[in-house]
């Protein structure tokens, strides 16, 4: 009885041994967590063929209209102590950088960003851009027909657009991000004299850049600023709308590239790594080029629609990121309060 019992032990630990090794001989599947502040609906195919490529799962966490950037921001400063995103791509550089300065963000070079222009990477490798959106004013065809359209962002302080102008609430995504660069090139009084211009003329505020690129599409309102992307998507569907590219003879207009980082203390630094390579590679620019957010590739060589400009084509203002970075906190304060809801 003892050594039928010893046998059965003996068969029950082989057995499980087996188990054991065959679990050991299975590669566990890698993953990898990306919070992102591009739309989805963009995002979301990218991330989806690095995945075929690769093998490796993605965990995504997409940011909300309403709260473009700040939300996935803040959620990233309340993880410090206990990282739970390995990578962050996000759709502007300001709050970027605010993250670097902050010490969430890990230095890393991709070897895939080699032909990016160094105006668009952070000096110390903390982040470095790719495929770039502008800030541009977006008008209805029906309604301006037989209007001269404004060359100028600063002309929508004048009484003809009174209560015809839409803007994004500039605490968020990229309207903040063009607010504190304004402030970085007019300077604090000058900046400041011009949104309480706009405010002081009805300036519609909106929920975002779509909300406002809707605005004018339905024809509520003329004129509203926003983004090429939203701008590119209406065009797209038929909309009765078009693109002024403002300010072509004076500070030109905002040039916003996307940028990606790695975070410090991520749960899967490697697989990181290599989702950073992938996104910066030149197939993904011409991927976002060809998409309907027609956005623009910062590399020269890039195939694009003939309605995406390149670089040498756009008047582009002239921004130390840095700077802009500094000026969010100070800027949005100021436009919160002026802009209180």
């Amino acid at each position: 009885m003892i050594k039928q019992t010893a046998q059965i032990v003996l068969c029950s630990v082989v057995t499980l041994s087996f188990a054991f090794a065959g679990c050991r001989g299975k590669e566990p599947v890698q993953e990898v967590v990306i919070y992102t502040s591009l739309d989805k609906v963009f995002s979301q195919p990218i991330l989806e063929t690095f995945e075929k490529k690769t093998g490796i799962k993605v965990l995504a966490v997409y940011d909300s209209e309403a709260t473009k950037t700040t939300g996935l921001v803040n959620r990233l400063i309340a993880e410090k102590a206990s990282p739970q995103a390995d990578v962050f791509w996000n759709s502007e550089t300001g709050r970027t950088i605010v993250l670097k300065q902050k010490g969430i963000l890990a230095k890393y070079i991709s070897p895939s960003a080699s032909d990016i222009p160094p105006q668009f990477k952070d000096p110390e490798g903390y982040w470095t851009g790719f495929a770039a959106r502008c800030r541009i004013l977006i008008y209805n065809t029906d309604l301006l027909k037989n209007e001269v359209l404004p060359k100028s962002i600063f002309e929508l302080t004048r009484p003809k657009w009174k209560s015809k102008v839409a803007l994004a609430y500039p605490l968020f995504g990229t309207t903040a991000t063009h607010a504190a660069s304004l402030f970085a090139n007019l300077g604090d009084e000058k900046a400041k004299k011009y949104f309480e211009a706009l405010k002081a003329n009805d300036v519609m505020i909106t929920d975002g850049n779509a909300s406002s690129r809707d605005r004018v599409a339905d024809g509520t309102l003329s004129i509203g600023f926003t983004d090429t992307d939203d701008a590119f998507v209406a065009i797209k569907q038929g909309k009765p709308v078009d693109i002024i590219w403002p300010d072509k003879e004076s500070i030109g207009t905002l040039l916003i590239p996307n940028t990606v980082a790695l975070i410090n203390g991520g749960p899967n630094p490697a697989a990181g790594k290599k989702l950073i390579d992938f996104l910066l590679g030149p197939d993904v620019e011409e991927m976002l080029a060809h998409s309907d957010s027609g956005q623009i590739p910062l590399r020269v060589f890039i195939k694009h629609p003939a309605h995406v400009p390149t670089l040498d084509k756009i008047k582009a203002m002239k921004v130390d990121y840095e700077k802009i970075a500094e000026l969010m906190e100070p800027s949005g304060k100021f436009l919160q309060k002026l802009f209180i809801r």
